[in-house]
């Protein structure tokens, strides 16, 4: 029997083969599959991360907004602060200056004082030796109106009404309520009833009343009240003189004065302004007032005023009075105001004209 062939690929060695190789492809399915698992898995942790740094970043971005924004602000305030500084430092040492010059203002008004001293000896020691000629008997039977006043004393002696053409301003502006800034406040508030019997403005128009008294006949007169705008108290008079002959008017100007009430600021310039219009100039002037100006010109554009503006304003408005012509001053001393009466007395002293400061129980 002949021998049988050996064949080394039967079907027992295939079905080994393929055995084998499908164990090894299933052994690669299984290593594959956990792979794609693992880089699944790893693929979504680094998507969180990305996500997670992606929120840091936009975080981040708006808070660097957010820090700009702050960082303007801060730029912008800290330039609105520098400014404030810088005007702060300008005030400071404007104040200085100004307290500088105070300190020298107020020695120079020490000596002043000294010499307004001096002056009110003299005047008191002419005022002794003209008291018995102020009045006589011929000239007290000419005078077109009387006046009965409370005192005994003569305190006008020296002032007395000369000249062909007499004019006689008179402040009527708010402090002429009182003598005292809290009074004037308190009054200004009360009705015009009230405000009309204020004592100090009831010495003011029998000031006036005085006055026309001692106005002799056959003069020519013209009598204003001012405050920031001037108004003559004979109606429709303001640009002519009158003359005096029967009293109507003198009376007319004093019956108007005390229904008028005191308001508004004070003015010299408005005063003084009346009488330019006034042809041939005046021989003499009356000033009834009570402090330094609070306005100029023109009205102001913020409130209140300083004592350098009011001194100011009182330097331009003596400017404008007609050369040689006498001024005479009856200051209604106010508190507050302690350059008024140098200045008025510089006034009368410099224009030949006189200065007085009555009581309050005058006349």
């Amino acid at each position: 029997m002949p021998r049988k062939r050996l064949n080394v690929f039967s079907l027992s060695f295939l079905d080994a083969m393929t055995c084998g190789f499908g164990a090894v492809i299933l052994f690669f399915m299984i290593i594959n599959a956990n792979v794609d698992l693992r880089s699944e898995t790893l693929l979504n942790d680094r998507a969180s991360e990305v996500d997670r740094m992606e929120l840091r970043v936009l975080t981040g971005k708006n808070n660097l907004l957010e820090i700009r924004q702050d960082l303007s602000r801060l730029i912008e305030e800290w330039a609105v602060l520098r400014g404030l500084k810088e005007e702060i430092v300008s005030e400071v040492n404007i104040t200085q200056e100004e307290f500088a010059k105070l300190t020298l203002e107020s020695s120079s008004q020490e000596d002043l004082i000294s010499d307004l001293n001096i002056e009110l000896e003299v005047l008191e020691e002419e005022s002794k030796r003209l008291s018995a000629s102020s009045i006589s008997p011929t000239e007290a039977g000419n005078r077109i109106r009387s006046f009965d006043g409370n005192g005994n004393r003569q305190y006008l002696t020296g002032l007395r009404m000369g000249g062909d053409r007499i004019v006689i301003l008179v402040d009527a502006s708010t402090s002429m309520l009182d003598r005292t800034i809290v009074n004037i406040l308190r009054r200004r508030n009360m009705t015009k009833d009230q405000q009309l019997v204020a004592p100090k403005w009831q010495q003011v128009v029998q000031t006036l009343n005085w006055l026309t008294t001692q106005i002799p006949p056959g003069t020519k007169f013209q009598i204003f009240a001012f405050n920031d705008k001037g108004w003559s108290l004979i109606e429709d008079t303001d640009t002519e003189w009158l003359t005096v002959t029967d009293g109507s008017k003198l009376e007319e100007a004093v019956n108007r004065l005390s229904l008028t009430v005191p308001e508004g600021p004070t003015s010299l310039h408005a005063a003084f302004s009346m009488i330019r219009p006034l042809e041939p100039k005046p021989d003499n002037i009356y000033l009834l007032v009570d402090g330094l100006p609070t306005m100029g010109e023109i009205e102001p554009t913020r409130a209140g005023v300083t004592g350098r503006e009011r001194q100011s304003h009182f330097n331009r408005a003596a400017r404008q009075l007609p050369f040689n012509v006498p001024v005479n001053v009856i200051l209604y001393a106010m508190e507050g105001d302690p350059q008024a009466a140098p200045a008025y007395w510089w006034m009368a002293l410099n224009t030949g004209g006189s200065l007085i400061a009555p009581s309050e129980d005058w006349p």
